[in-house]
């Protein structure tokens, strides 16, 4: 998302086509105010980019148009009401337009990748970019192969300063969208065992997270967490660029972005952290400690982009998790009372995963309440799966957690390897799993939810999160 400067168009006909290189079917005096790739979220006054992907564009440019579109990207010239811009590829074509609103713009591009922690962070960099100009940024996680030349092709050209997330599934992925973007800052914020079943190893998630830096302007910054135990991996990755700076953040006393001190709880955080010898105080919304880790990222990412960190801090003031991404949520319960609901269900690897067991563990149960963690697959983590489910006992029993349901085949590991006093539920599947918990919460309790995406753990949250479903039960 963006700005929207009143009155500037984001593309004209001609500028479309001078970008694309395609030829115009129909009227050409037309102009745009957005760009979009679904006709459920398109605006009036949106470019529609017909991408063949599960489903064909095309199939939708009839729809678009009846939904406000002024103008569609086609590579077919037979699939509706012009006008059209033609291209070969609609894909390309977006590249194109990508590229050229980066050339356009004299903005300072930041992108930001990671194992854990790269949206939380990407949104909270765009509230400190939205604080201090024009701004652009990543909606959602549209981190990917369309996701990021879309997300580009959308920046309007007044815009000052922009943020980019990046994600990846395998090797090579992240080159081409940093290639694309060309950041003048390009963070990782820490590296887990993300995707071990597409890259076999923790070293190599490093090296293909590290391609982010070969996409550096040449007096780029490179950004890196000096605590992770890749640092090293990461850091010979950035010598091997163009970057003309390396900032490295942690707590260690040699961190060009410290984290001097950070306390969390569920009314949120605040800390003190040292930016490049500047001490200074901040606070957020969000809790966890993991957001110690998070902050010393935005605050490098921030210096890198050129802003005061007394600047930066007056701006995270208010920055709070996203729901699905750790959010607190009180919730109130049918008669009386209510509990605490820790939203993290956006998705899961065992870094995120230990992280939100922590967060939980730091969280007091009102009086008579317990900390009940429900847990779900975590997937892509090839052969020592089941062990890293296992291994999630230890966190568990050392973070304070009363009661533990686990829910999903992969989540049966933890399950089988839990002492019987944490063992609350087992269930095959997300409606399973909400059956056996909101029978189960009662007054005071704190709840937190973590799976990956495909777990369907956020459909439950969404439910407790309602809060109509419960029966209170007697202490």
């Amino acid at each position: 998302m963006s700005f929207k400067p009143a009155g500037v168009p984001l593309w004209t006909a001609m500028e479309a086509l001078a970008a694309t290189g395609g030829q115009l079917i129909g009227p050409t005096d037309w102009a745009v105010t957005g760009i979009s790739i679904d006709t459920r979220t398109i605006q009036p006054g949106d470019l529609f980019v017909a991408l063949q992907d599960v489903r064909d564009g095309h199939d939708f440019v009839v729809d678009a148009k009846a939904r406000g579109a002024t103008a569609s990207l086609v590579s077919r010239g037979d699939c509706g009401p012009e006008p059209h811009l033609q291209v070969t590829d609609t894909l390309d074509g977006l590249r194109l337009l990508a590229a050229a609103a980066r050339s356009r713009s004299d903005a300072i591009r930041v992108a930001v990748t990671g194992s854990v922690g790269k949206t939380s962070v990407k949104e909270a960099i765009a509230a400190v970019f939205r604080a201090h100009g024009p701004a652009h940024w990543s909606v959602k996680s549209y981190n990917n192969h369309w996701g990021v030349p879309l997300t580009l092709a959308r920046m309007p050209r007044e815009t000052q300063r922009a943020v980019f997330e990046m994600g990846m599934n395998h090797a090579g992925e992240i080159r081409d969208l940093s290639d694309l973007v060309k950041p003048h800052v390009a963070l990782i914020t820490r590296i887990a065992p993300a995707h071990l079943e597409n890259l076999g190893s923790i070293e190599a998630i490093a090296d293909a997270k590290s391609e982010i830096f070969e996409g550096l302007e040449q007096d780029g910054v490179a950004i890196y967490p000096s605590d992770d135990e890749l640092a090293p991996r990461l850091a010979s990755h950035i010598r091997q660029s163009v970057a003309a700076f390396m900032l490295d953040f942690g707590t260690g006393k040699n961190a060009a972005v410290r984290i001097l001190d950070f306390e969390t709880g569920v009314e949120g955080s605040r800390g003190r952290v040292d930016v490049l010898g500047a001490q200074i105080d901040f606070r957020l919304a969000a809790s966890g400690a993991h957001w110690a880790w998070n902050a010393g990222a935005i605050f490098a990412a921030c210096a890198g982009a050129g802003l005061d960190a007394r600047d930066v801090a007056d701006a995270l003031a208010d920055v709070d998790a996203e729901r699905g991404r750790g959010q607190a949520v009180r919730v109130t319960l049918p008669g009386k009372g209510a509990f605490t609901l820790l939203d993290d269900s956006y998705n899961a690897n065992p870094v995120s995963m230990r992280a939100a067991i922590s967060a939980l563990g730091s969280v007091a149960p009102g009086p008579g309440g317990r900390r009940i963690a429900m847990l779900g697959d975590m997937f892509e983590l090839g052969p020592k799966s089941a062990q890293l489910h296992a291994d999630l006992v230890a966190p568990l029993t050392e973070a304070g957690i009363d009661q533990v349901y686990t829910c999903g085949a992969l989540m049966r590991a933890l399950y089988d390897a839990l002492p019987d006093a944490l063992r609350a539920g087992y269930s095959h599947d997300a409606g399973e799993g909400l059956e056996q918990i909101k029978t189960a919460i009662r007054e005071g309790d704190v709840v937190m939810l973590k799976g990956s995406n495909a777990s369907g753990l956020h459909k439950i949250a969404s439910v407790l999160a309602d809060g109509s479903a419960f029966t209170v039960t007697e202490a």
